[in-house]
């Protein structure tokens, strides 16, 4: 149940930043900036819940590892951030190491 919890709260963890990059606009400022808090509080209450069976320093790197390659992958396919090969790589990187810690549990 704990790795449940965790993938949620990571792929919550995508929902703050895209939140505040809506918060940017002036016609969805309020509605980001909600989405942006709730996730916040979603994502640190799951991360909390997890964090009573997996390892502090697993459950972070894995939690920030899915929010960052979710949130590169949104601003590259709804925002137009740059998507290049190297780009690409460092976010494999990431994903590969959250995986090596979660084998390595």
């Amino acid at each position: 149940m704990a790795w449940i919890s965790l993938m949620f709260a990571g792929l919550f963890e995508i929902g703050w930043p895209v939140g505040l990059k809506m918060a940017q606009q002036e016609r969805t400022r309020i509605a980001g900036l909600i989405i942006a808090v709730v996730c916040i509080i979603v994502s640190g209450l799951l991360l909390w819940l997890a964090q009573k069976t997996i390892p502090i320093g697993t459950s972070y790197a894995i939690w920030t590892g899915i929010g960052a390659a979710g949130t590169f992958l949104v601003g590259v396919f709804f925002y137009g951030d740059p998507a290049s090969l190297w780009r690409f790589l460092g976010v494999v990187l990431i994903v590969s190491g959250v995986a090596i810690l979660k084998l390595a549990h």
